[in-house]
């Protein structure tokens, strides 16, 4: 191997864990070599020679025009350098909300400072193969504990059995957001039941009768929020109307060819008023969709979002509940190091479920008194 310079060095170890992180997603392609300019701040020669040192070690491959992608094959087959850290922790990602990950992220390394503990994130693309992959290889190179947002949690997990092996082993496994019921795990997570009565209570207490709600089935936060807004329209003797809720799947939520289904969805619904958003990139795409058919909030709808994730909800004025990603990175981080300092798999009081925070904003409008 060629010995680099401090700052080709520097941008080889970046490459190195932006491959480990993406190894078990779809994306193969490294960020250009302009991209790495600026975000590393370093030359064009210095970007390329790290690329050339990758290229030789036959992890990653140039197609012309198109970019650069690593091998998948020999990143998987590369055994993850332990470092000298005292403990080496795995971050299991979904990967989709890149604002609530990077605020997650931040929590997590507040509390495993760099010199004690080696983070390694990994991403799922919230998908079951992937997830197993990753288990399947993670459970094998000396981790001391795991901290993981789980695929599609509402659904019945094909990777128990991973799991049951990580407790076999007797490795500490703490969720965050999504969790399975299956497993005797402890997780930090939001009431969401509780932040629906809040934010649908106030759609209703403004007047609001014919509200649509647009969730995500296969996220077991998306299911609770949804419970959440059945019981709070029941709780003010709203009536519930199947027709003016909308599901969909994670990878949908994702895609921008959903704002389709959603201007079909709000065309056959002439009474709504109100639209819930389960989330900060269903909420994108409903702004994205008011705003191509000229239609005003809260003037044409009220909106309100869970889980906004961004840092514009002050600016945009949207009513929502707040991502407390770096609240919930800190203390998946805490008690994780607790289950491992005790050497305890079981979930004995290393749960939490957080309270909601909640802005009003101005997204919410005042509809007048029906006529008795």
């Amino acid at each position: 191997m060629r010995v680099l310079d401090k700052k080709s060095e520097r941008v080889y170890r970046w490459l190195l864990a932006y491959i480990d992180e993406n190894k078990f997603s779809n994306n193969l392609k490294l960020p250009s070599e302009n991209a790495l300019c600026r975000r590393l701040e370093v030359s064009r020669e210095t970007v390329r020679t790290a690329l050339d040192q990758l290229l030789g070690e036959g992890l990653i491959h140039k197609i012309q025009g198109s970019g650069t992608y690593f091998n998948k094959d020999v990143a998987l087959s590369r055994e993850l350098d332990t470092g000298t850290a005292q403990w080496k922790i795995g971050l299991i990602l979904q990967g989709q909300d890149t604002h609530a990950n990077t605020s997650l992220i931040e929590g997590i390394k507040s509390v495993l400072l760099a010199e004690q503990v080696d983070l390694r994130i990994f991403f799922t693309d919230n998908k079951f193969s992937n997830e197993r992959r990753c288990l399947q290889t993670v459970m094998h190179q000396n981790f001391q504990g795991f901290i993981i947002d789980g695929v599609k949690a509402s659904l019945l997990n094909p990777n128990l059995d991973c799991y049951k092996e990580i407790y076999r082993k007797r490795i500490p496994v703490i969720f965050y957001n999504n969790y399975y019921k299956n497993l005797r795990c402890p997780r930090v997570i939001v009431n969401d039941t509780l932040c629906a009565e809040r934010l649908v209570g106030l759609l209703i207490q403004a007047g609001h009768r014919n509200i649509a709600g647009i969730f995500v089935y296969d996220n077991y936060q998306s299911i609770e929020k949804f419970h959440g807004m059945v019981l709070t329209m029941q709780k003010y003797g709203v009536e519930f109307q199947d027709d003016y809720i909308k599901w969909c799947v994670s990878d949908e939520a994702h895609d921008q060819s959903f704002t389709h289904s959603i201007k079909k969805f709000l065309k056959g619904l002439p009474k709504c008023t109100a639209i819930v958003c389960c989330n900060y990139v269903i909420y994108g795409l409903v702004c994205q969709v008011l705003q191509e058919q000229g239609k005003r909030v809260p003037e044409d709808y009220s909106l309100v979002c869970f889980d906004y994730s961004g840092d514009q909800w002050a600016e945009e004025g949207i009513t929502c509940s707040i991502h407390q990603g770096y609240k919930i990175g800190c203390q998946v981080a805490n008690r994780l190091m607790k289950m491992i300092s005790h050497k305890d798999c079981e979930d004995r009081d290393y749960s939490l479920v957080m309270r909601p925070e909640i802005y009003v904003g101005t997204s919410i409008l005042q509809l007048p008194p029906k006529n008795p």
